[in-house]
């Protein structure tokens, strides 16, 4: 796959560190995307529609929820990215991440649905990233009064559901391994 460095200061939001700060310096971001969706695939394919439902404490969101979120910022991100690669200056807004989630009505929704979803939003994200060269990857946009750069939104997509994959290692699979598979919806 591609090598793509990792994004320098100035091409990124200032906030952007935590996410990018999750790879390694290899410069492997499409494989380490590539990477994610197998462990995403294997840790949430495999549940059946209650262990969907389950929310690890009152207020969280379901698995369910914690997809869409995900598909939600690759597909801002990606816009992001876009925007960006093709040297459009125009300044981007920012976007309310948890008004999103309940406007999904993701819990409404097969499972076998939403991965689908996931797995073709996944390929067309690996596509664009895979295909821009060094000039689109370094344009530097604006998004939400920050740099923004295609390089830093692969980074942060990525960087991004490595982290909802470890809050699901963490919170939610303990619990529903405890359980046996009997988990009621939250």
């Amino acid at each position: 796959m591609k090598s793509i460095a990792k994004p320098l200061p100035g091409q990124h939001p200032d906030w952007a560190h935590v996410y990018i700060e999750r790879l390694p310096d290899d410069g492997q971001v499409l494989a380490h995307l590539t990477q994610g969706m197998a462990d995403l695939m294997e840790l949430v394919g495999s549940l059946t529609e209650e262990q969907l439902h389950y929310r690890y404490a009152p207020g969280k969101w379901s698995i369910k929820e914690t997809l869409v979120h995900v598909m939600d910022v690759e597909r801002v991100f990606t816009f992001r990215g876009l925007t960006a690669a093709r040297q459009d200056t125009t300044p981007l807004p920012g976007f309310d991440h948890n008004a999103y989630v309940p406007a999904s009505r993701a819990d409404l929704r097969k499972g076998a649905d939403l991965l689908a979803e996931y797995r073709a939003l996944r390929s067309a994200t690996l596509l664009f990233f895979g295909g821009l060269d060094d000039t689109a990857l370094n344009f530097v946009g604006e998004a939400k009064d920050q740099p923004c750069t295609a390089r830093a939104m692969i980074y942060m997509i990525t960087g991004h559901e490595h982290h909802h994959l470890g809050i699901l290692r963490e919170r939610y699979l303990p619990a529903l391994a405890a359980a046996d598979g009997h988990v009621g919806a939250g």
